[in-house]
């Protein structure tokens, strides 16, 4: 069973799937948020791509784990997600640190400051979704 991993911002929403035996997480792509109907509609494909059953959606959390207005936005986008996709399930993950820990393994990487914002909320869904995977072996 395939999951997909949501980042989700105002300006961009990072991918990531799992692997077929649900292992490993892969970076899919960072979705550019144009409208909210294009949005819906590429999750859309990348669920008919992946065969997706899950998705693993990032709750931006506050450090004291209470949630805030970004968790609201968080959910408002997921009950849209629930409308156009209810074969797919829905686990929200506390995505605390996720983006942090992202840009701290592209910048040991020596990755450029330009190409780190291109690809860092993809990263952060990496991170989302590979805590998930282990969280559910263990």
């Amino acid at each position: 069973m395939r999951a997909l991993a949501l980042d989700i911002g105002d300006k961009t929403i990072g991918i990531a799937a799992s692997d077929l035996l649900g292992l490993t997480a892969q970076g899919v792509e960072t979705l550019r948020r144009t409208s909210e109907k294009k949005d819906l509609k590429r999750l859309g494909e990348l669920v008919a791509q992946y065969e997706a059953k899950i998705f693993v959606i990032g709750l931006p959390k506050n450090m004291d784990g209470t949630e805030g207005e970004r968790c609201e936005l968080v959910r408002k986008f997921a009950e849209k997600l629930g409308a156009s996709f209810p074969e797919v399930n829905q686990i929200f993950w506390d995505e605390r640190l996720s983006t942090v820990a992202a840009t701290k393994n592209l910048i040991a990487a020596d990755v450029s400051r330009k190409k780190r914002k291109k690809v860092i909320d993809k990263m952060a869904a990496v991170y989302i979704l590979q805590g998930w995977l282990d969280s559910i072996r263990n």
